[in-house]
């Protein structure tokens, strides 16, 4: 296909993945303030304060902070509804334009190359919303901890934008560490990094994956901490073991597939039975064998 057809089957692409994320936030808008609710109401119920004057007033007493979620300026209702609406429709209509890159990519391609692509993708999406899950599962937690630091007697005011800002920070951190794991498998599949390699860092993988987690989370809690860290720990081992069984299958195939670019095979020594040698070899020892004086008739 000529650069012209590529350029043009790009745009067409493009053009349906922006059209499929414009339709689905056009919907979601629709149900805005579910969604509002859907990201607020977690934080809401571990550290929202209470619309009864008696029960903040109990809640003072008892030394117990409380956060209010406020909305400053006239339109920043109106742009924090496009932004929740737009974010919903990159990532609801993720299957179409994940699609449509796939189906820009494919012609050119290998068969097998073709069948890795789409596991990895396939793969991928999954296993980015299971960070995504982690990290709403953990803001209640994470907003409690957080809001601890707040001095007695003083009121948390809470911007609804800057908690989305927060909460979609994290969706991004806790989806990208989980495709980690994939990476290495990847990695491994292309015959750069071998599983025996990558078992040899876990000491070094752990400690990092913990560090990691620690600057990750905003909060100073352990538990957000290890949960995070914990389903990258095992994660991690997966993709260690499917990449040790890959290797020994690449290894049944092909001996020499572990040697680096300068390094030579081992060679076959073993010696083979001779056979009974050519026909015109054969009529010759036969020639000789019959009592010629075994020179031609040139000589």
């Amino acid at each position: 296909m000529p650069l012209a057809e590529h350029l043009r089957e790009l745009r067409n692409r493009l053009f349906k993945s922006v059209l499929a994320i414009g339709v689905v936030t056009v919907v979601a808008a629709l149900y805005y303030n579910q969604l509002i609710a859907f990201l607020v109401d977690p934080v809401l119920k571990a550290v929202g304060c209470s619309a009864s004057l008696n029960e903040i007033a109990k809640q003072t007493a008892q030394d117990k902070q409380c956060a209010h979620i406020t909305m400053n300026g006239l339109l920043t209702p109106f742009t924090l509804a496009l932004k929740v609406s737009l974010m919903a429709g990159v990532v609801l209509a993720t299957p179409i334009w994940l699609y449509q890159l796939w189906a820009f990519l494919a012609p050119g391609l290998h068969k097998a190359e073709k069948k890795y692509a789409l596991g990895f993708v396939g793969a991928g999406f999954p296993l980015f919303l299971a960070g995504a899950f982690f990290a709403y599962k953990i803001l209640p937690t994470t907003a409690t901890v957080l809001i601890g630091f707040t001095p007695a007697n003083v009121d948390n005011l809470l911007p609804l934008d800057d908690y989305l800002d927060l909460v979609t920070r994290m969706v991004v951190v806790f989806g990208l560490s989980f495709e980690l794991p994939l990476l290495l498998v990847l990695l491994n599949f292309a015959g750069i990094l071998s599983g025996k390699k990558m078992l040899g860092w876990w000491r070094g993988m752990i400690m990092g994956i913990t560090v990691f987690a620690a600057i990750a989370t905003p909060s100073t809690d352990p538990l957000s901490m290890l949960a995070l860290a914990g389903p990258i720990w095992v994660l991690y081992f997966i993709a260690v073991a499917i990449s040790i069984l890959n290797d020994r299958r690449r290894r049944r195939r092909n001996p020499d597939a572990d040697l680096d670019d300068d390094e030579a095979s081992d060679l076959d020594l073993t010696p083979e039975a001779v056979g009974a040698g050519l026909p015109e070899q054969a009529s010759r020892r036969e020639e000789l064998e019959g009592g010629s004086d075994g020179y031609d008739d040139a000589t």
